[in-house]
């Protein structure tokens, strides 16, 4: 995804985590199942939330948003 700036997104979608057509999440979820991967998505928004104030600011805020709305995503197909 490209972002309005006309640069890579560092969050949604990077492009260091698609490799071809899949992207690594979806990788995770074929290998790991759906609840280890809500686990990661659920682990991964705490980290940003608890570094943002000290690592990548604002970043770090929509990168645990990115997390949280997965999971939320993964949690309605239950």
């Amino acid at each position: 995804m490209i972002s309005s700036k006309g640069n890579p997104s560092r969050v949604d979608h990077p492009t260091h985590y698609n490799q071809g057509e899949i992207e690594c999440i979806d990788a995770m979820l074929a290998a790991g199942g759906e609840d280890a991967v809500k686990s990661f998505c659920h682990l991964s928004c705490f980290k940003y939330l608890w570094r943002f104030k000290h690592k990548n600011g604002v970043e770090d805020l929509k990168k645990a948003e990115w997390y949280l709305k997965k999971l939320i995503e993964l949690s309605k197909l239950d």
